[in-house]
């Protein structure tokens, strides 16, 4: 059985992006049995470079979208619809709302919208990142909630009460390295409240690494620290962990069982 990364933007791991590493990178994420990779894309830009590198990687899946912080062409919208017909891509985003600095409220609120409208679209799920919006998300996601189709708030730091609208709505949790923070102890407590068939691990490398490689530059191989801090928090076996994260990554996005997993 093996892990799934189902957050990482893995162009941008290695500091040299011209030369970007896969297979230096895979080979470290293969020794930890981390086997299956869904690489976020944040603009157009960012998608074709991560195309560009990762695509004769079949356990390498792609998504597209358009961070909420970054600046975008107002043409990029139509080129992420019309990326998100390529067979590698298998989600939406990341897309979402980030209100931590940005005054542009008016306008992150209207990529999330055509987010959510490409999503049902193309029936792929949506990948929405999260920061001091939850009251704003909740409410967007409940307005559009018969064309929603499903997806994943991504490392999640949010309350139990956010959690809980999430999951009414029919949304996946994904909790990141920060679960493992010495301080988290609010978020591990969250952790025991998420259905199994609801949870997904994510590394968000070349962010947000793990302890005990808090500071520096993540990598999917340190999905296996979280992975491991949440199992015993949970209080299951490694193996049944692992099952429970696969059958809920191959259920969201539709992946058949028999694609290829490098051993």
């Amino acid at each position: 059985m093996f892990l799934i990364d189902t957050h990482c933007h893995i162009n941008n791991i290695d500091n040299s992006k011209k030369n970007c590493n896969i297979d230096n990178i895979l080979k470290k994420a293969y020794k930890k049995n981390v086997r299956l990779f869904l690489s976020v894309s944040t603009s157009i830009q960012d998608f074709y470079h991560m195309f560009q590198h990762t695509f004769f990687y079949k356990n390498i899946f792609l998504s597209c979208g358009l961070h909420p912080n970054y600046n975008h062409h107002k043409n990029d919208l139509k080129n992420i619809e019309l990326i998100s017909k390529y067979n590698k891509v298998i989600a939406i985003g990341e897309t979402g709302l980030d209100f931590y600095r940005s005054k542009k409220k008016k306008r992150q609120i209207e990529l999330f919208q055509h987010h959510i409208y490409i999503s049902k679209k193309t029936k792929k799920p949506i990948i929405i990142h999260n920061r001091n919006a939850d009251k704003e998300i909740i409410s967007i996601l409940n307005t559009h909630k018969n064309q929603l189709y499903s997806g994943i708030i991504h490392s999640f730091t949010g309350t139990i009460d956010f959690a809980r609208q999430l999951l009414d709505i029919g949304f996946y949790i994904s909790f990141s390295g920060i679960i493992t923070f010495k301080k988290s102890h609010n978020l591990r407590s969250i952790l025991k409240f998420i259905p199994l068939n609801r949870l997904f691990i994510e590394t968000d490398s070349p962010y947000l690494s793990p302890e005990p490689y808090r500071g520096k530059i993540n990598q999917p191989y340190l999905l296996w620290y979280t992975a491991k801090l949440i199992q015993k928090c949970l209080k299951i076996d490694f193996l049944t962990f692992s099952k429970i994260l696969k059958k809920n990554f191959y259920t969201l996005f539709k992946i058949k069982n028999n694609i290829y997993i490098k051993t």
